[in-house]
């Protein structure tokens, strides 16, 4: 339980720390709030000769509006997700998620920006940043990109992130009005991970869905869009009939593995469950 040796690095400014990761190459790693890294370096399945920490960098973090859509830094913390005055007026289904990740001494550490990095399925905030259409900015020594968070996880721990990239801004709209979210998330225990989870975000207009998206965590290689499971619910009213085709889309796309939270059926059979669940609490909260 013991990590490599390593050399560490603490810039204050994003420029040197992209300076520095031009310089060491593969050989370095990036620092975040440390949940991920630091364990798998304990037990030697990750060992970086190089550690930058952002945690220095002020710039990386924050949350500020700009015109319609909501800025987080990603080295915002999971705390300040919960109690920033600005996401629970526009974005709230961040702050309702942040209080179901760990526990508060983790998320007093952990940031949104290294949650969605790691690229980890079992993480909560990719299926969010899914689910509420969120743009992810990147910056490498080639300048700045953005890229759409769906679509930018690979596989595990894979993502579109180049190694010389550095995940500096989430960029997500605000909701529409008369939009409802819900995140449904089954664990063991306080601080676990997802069993399963289902992200929604939906809107509906005479009777009928408008509009939804829906993202479930840790039943597959990585987060998922349930494409099929909206298409279903599209253009008609939200019953039983139209939530149960929801539910078996979303089962038909998960792929989880077998560990100690469950077998790969019964995985399955709760993913559709939360997301029977976040669509009824989501469509509650519609107005």
């Amino acid at each position: 339980m013991i990590p490599a040796a390593f050399d560490y690095h603490a810039p204050t400014t994003l420029a040197d720390a992209l300076a520095l990761m031009s310089r060491l190459g593969s050989d370095a790693k990036l620092l975040a709030g440390g949940h991920s890294l630091l364990p798998m370096m304990k037990l030697r399945f990750a060992n970086p000769e190089h550690l930058i920490d952002l945690n220095r960098i002020d710039a990386l973090r924050g949350i500020r509006e700009d015109g319609n859509t909501v800025v987080v830094g990603a080295m915002t913390v999971e705390n300040d997700l919960i109690t920033s005055p600005i996401l629970q007026a526009r974005v709230p289904l961040l702050c309702e998620a942040a209080r179901l990740i760990a526990d508060p001494q983790v998320r007093s550490r952990g940031t949104i920006g290294g949650d969605i990095a790691h690229g980890d399925p079992g993480n909560d905030h990719p299926a969010l940043a899914i689910a509420l259409d969120a743009t992810l900015v990147l910056v490498g020594p080639n300048g700045t990109r953005s890229v759409p968070a769906d679509g930018f996880f690979l596989g595990t721990y894979m993502t579109q992130m180049a190694e010389d990239e550095i995940l500096t801004e989430l960029h997500f709209p605000a909701l529409e009005a008369g939009a409802g979210c819900a995140y449904e998330k089954l664990k063991r225990k306080t601080g676990d991970w997802a069993t399963a989870g289902a992200a929604v975000v939906m809107r509906m207009k005479g009777g009928v869905v408008d509009s939804v998206r829906i993202a479930l965590t840790n039943v597959g290689p990585t987060a998922l869009r349930a494409n099929d499971a909206e298409d279903a619910l599209r253009g008609k009213p939200l019953d039983d009939a139209s939530i149960d085709a929801a539910v078996a889309a979303a089962r038909a796309i998960c792929d989880p593995q077998d560990d100690l939270r469950g077998d790969i059926a019964y995985k399955t059979a709760m993913a559709g469950e939360m997301v029977r669940r976040a669509l009824r609490k989501a469509a509650s909260r519609c107005h």
